[in-house]
């Protein structure tokens, strides 16, 4: 059977794939609630069907896709987040600090139960981020905290002003992963195309941009580490690491990988290990230095609390642990969450050991394959999988030859389903199929093909 040649001219214009993208976004951005699964299932794979034809059809024309980029992302400056709750949180952090609270001191329970109102809108706020949110210390670091502040200095009254406010750091910072990602792909002698399965991916789009999760923002700083690394400048790359570790704490798990590049490229092994310590040193400092305003006694109690909550209470959109849990279910009756919470992490550290010591991790593209499949692995193994936390391994994707994050961008969606009922519970069956998708593609992938090193281009 042949396509008719009319269509495929249709499918092939970039400025018809262009104009239906902006109206689904446009619904995406205002006329969509998480509710309404349906509607948000067929709008995603619609959008992302039309981000790989415009992806396939428009290789060369790399200022169109940047364009693009950016006009999408546009759509939703004044929009207000209709997927995730968390930005009504952040506006209650940022408002916090410029009220002279540090937020890692107060929940806002302790506020409102008691019928105290220190930040404007607190009720609308508290209400916003539902009570589950609002009865735990935050746990996000510092720089996260500098973007709340920000929007609470510009936007000190208004929820909308605040959220856009976010949404402009968010979208400069995918706009500095475009612009240090481009460089490091043409240093690595990748095409610099390939950054566009991040940039122009809807799942970005919609998660980062649209539902204002500073992921975007960690990614900027660790895309532009990595490349000042290869660039020799790793001192400097030390620094913006640890400002990537200090807006989400994910890429502490990554600093063991270090170890090859540093010791392995060295003529000798012992200026190897002093330029990884120092190289640890520095990251540390720099680490400890943003935690200073913040700190004291009851921070540090306080902050591992809220942190172990995702490794010992919640779960959501998990795959392996869920697996265990059937398991701790069939065999002792009720939920093991306590006792698998502590044994995956394991898992997942012996796991990075080995990659660290055993895995030939010398050259940036081998470092970046290892922080793939570091990340991967982990979320695997994670009791909490929200759809926003595959951005990482999406971008580390595109400097390698595995397209399975790309593919895990577009199942993700299905954890929304979630949201039909009233309890949000999930239908496991569901979270099978996403998890089956996933798994049957990664395993393809590592099984058939040899090496993690980037080709020249992503195919389709």
């Amino acid at each position: 059977m042949t396509l008719n040649p009319t269509f495929l001219k249709l499918i092939k214009a970039p400025a018809l794939l262009a104009i239906i993208s902006f109206v689904l976004y446009w619904v995406m951005a205002y006329d969509l609630e998480r509710t309404n699964t349906l509607k948000l299932l067929s709008i995603y794979t619609t959008v992302f069907l039309l981000f790989y034809l415009l992806i396939q059809y428009t290789k060369h024309n790399l200022k169109l896709l940047t364009w693009l980029a950016f006009g999408f992302r546009a759509i939703f400056i004044l929009a207000i987040p209709n997927l995730s709750q968390d930005f009504y949180r952040f506006i209650w952090d940022g408002r916090m600090i410029l009220e002279g609270f540090n937020p890692y001191l107060y929940t806002p329970e302790s506020f409102i139960t008691s019928n105290q109102f220190p930040v404007a809108q607190a009720q609308e706020l508290y209400n916003g981020m539902g009570e589950l949110n609002g009865s735990h210390f935050t746990n996000y670091p510092p720089l996260n905290q500098l973007c709340f502040a920000i929007a609470a200095l510009f936007a000190s009254k208004s929820i909308l002003y605040s959220a856009t406010v976010m949404r402009l750091i968010i979208i400069a910072a995918d706009f500095g992963t475009l612009y240090f990602g481009k460089k490091l792909l043409k240093k690595l002698n990748l095409s610099e195309h390939n950054i566009f399965w991040y940039i122009l991916n809807p799942f970005i789009i919609i998660e980062l941009t649209g539902n204002l999760h500073f992921e975007g923002v960690m990614i900027f700083f660790l895309i532009w580490s990595l490349y000042l690394l290869h660039s020799g400048k790793w001192k400097w790359a030390a620094v913006i690491l640890a400002c990537s570790i200090s807006v989400k704490l994910i890429p502490l798990m990554f600093l063991p990988l270090f170890y090859q590049w540093f010791v392995k490229n060295d003529s000798s092994l012992k200026s190897g290990i002093v330029r990884l310590l120092s190289f640890y040193s520095i990251v540390g400092g720099s680490i400890l230095i943003l935690f200073l305003p913040f700190f004291d006694t009851q921070f540090i109690s306080n902050y591992s609390k809220t942190v172990g909550l995702w490794f010992n209470n919640f779960e959501f959109n998990a795959s392996i642990y869920y697996l265990a849990r059937e398991i701790g279910y069939l065999f002792r009756g009720y939920n093991e969450i306590a006792v698998i919470g502590k044994i995956l992490p394991v898992i997942v550290i012996l796991y990075i050991l080995i990659v660290t010591f055993f895995r030939k991790n010398k050259s940036t593209r081998q470092l970046i394959s290892a922080m793939l499949f570091t990340i991967s692995i982990y979320l695997f193994f994670s009791t909490t999988v929200h759809p926003w936390y595959i951005a990482m391994p999406l971008v580390l994707a595109v400097f390698t030859n595995y397209k399975f994050p790309i593919l895990w961008s577009l199942a993700v969606v299905l954890s929304y389903l979630a949201y039909t009922n009233k309890d949000n519970t999930e239908n496991l069956w569901v979270i099978a199929i996403e998890y089956c998708i996933v798994y049957a593609y990664f395993i393809y992938e590592v099984r058939f093909k040899k090496s993690g090193l980037a080709t020249n281009q992503l195919q389709g």
